[in-house]
């Protein structure tokens, strides 16, 4: 579990540091880049936002609070607490039109930063749990590697960065979305914003 916990914070700062991230979007206080790689496609999506990074964190990383801002997200309870920083939950979705609705478990591991510059971070990775074996009414789905880098911008302001890497099996889901106007993505950001602030 300490490897889990690990390898998922380690994972999401090496998706952070890859080079050829490529701008699609810019609002007012909100970025979208792309990045592709073969058939994965990770995006990750910037926003100035008004509260002290510390704040910023500790709603973050509290996933029980993620359906107040993402539709996406319709339940989620916590399964197992696995250390102070460390949590698995169950996350179900709504069905989307033909299809079933998705469910995920998945390991949320938050750390604080351990030097002035470094960001805060809130890793999220899929897990298989014996107690949750997948269920035929639900759809069980693959977080490759998501989360949150919160870097601290002034005593009262911070910079939220949400990066998820998709899997096949998400990217239809975000195709529309990507052509289109990365729509869905937007929304959930200028949500995510007006929950933090």
């Amino acid at each position: 579990q300490a490897y889990l916990s690990y390898s998922n914070v380690a994972a999401l700062a090496h998706l952070a540091a890859k080079p050829g991230w490529e701008i699609t979007r810019t609002l007012d206080d909100i970025k979208i880049w792309t990045l592709e790689e073969g058939d994965v496609l990770s995006f990750k999506v910037e926003m100035q936002v008004k509260i002290p990074s510390p704040l910023a964190f500790s709603l973050l990383s509290d996933f029980t609070l993620r359906q107040e801002w993402d539709k996406h997200f319709l339940a989620c309870e916590v399964l197992q607490a696995v250390s102070e920083e460390d949590k698995i939950y169950y996350v179900r979705c709504p069905p989307r039109r033909g299809h079933k609705p998705r469910d995920f478990v998945i390991l949320v591991s938050q750390r604080q930063p351990c030097k002035p510059r470094e960001p805060y971070t809130v890793a999220v990775r899929s897990v298989t749990l014996r107690a949750v074996p997948p269920s035929p009414e639900f759809s069980r789905s693959e977080i490759l590697c998501a989360g949150f880098q919160i870097h601290r911008k002034s005593s009262s302001s911070c910079t939220v960065c949400y990066f998820n890497q998709a899997t096949p099996g998400v990217v239809p889901y975000l195709a529309a979305n990507l052509a289109g106007s990365s729509k869905s993505i937007e929304d959930t950001a200028l949500e995510c914003k007006k929950f933090l602030e």
